[in-house]
């Protein structure tokens, strides 16, 4: 997993910035702001696919499995939930009843 990185948003964009703009390549950039090449790139790319926004949140996106699978986890959440309810209301009933034959 990456480490976070060091750099601002603004600072990313800064840098980002001046690659696209031909002032410095992916290489020199990095150079001069303690990074890797990739990292330049990855801004870069993140940059052009969602703008700003997409530096301030970085690369983390949830994929439509992991939305579905936290869709069916509230789901089954809720299920839990209410049969949980459902055995206390009938063990508080239970206590109403006389004591079966089976029980002794």
């Amino acid at each position: 997993m990456a480490r976070p990185s060091k750099k601002t948003p603004e600072q990313k964009l800064q840098i980002v910035l001046a690659v696209l703009r031909g002032e410095l390549s992916a290489m020199d950039a990095a150079r001069r702001n303690g990074v890797s090449e990739q990292s330049v790139h990855n801004w870069k790319r993140l940059f052009l696919e969602s703008g700003r926004e997409g530096l301030e949140k970085g690369a983390r996106r949830p994929s439509s499995r992991e939305m579905e699978l936290e869709a069916e986890n509230e789901e089954l959440k809720a299920a839990l939930g209410e049969a949980h309810v459902q055995l206390r209301v009938w063990k508080k009933g239970a206590e109403y009843l006389p004591p079966s034959r089976t029980s002794r």
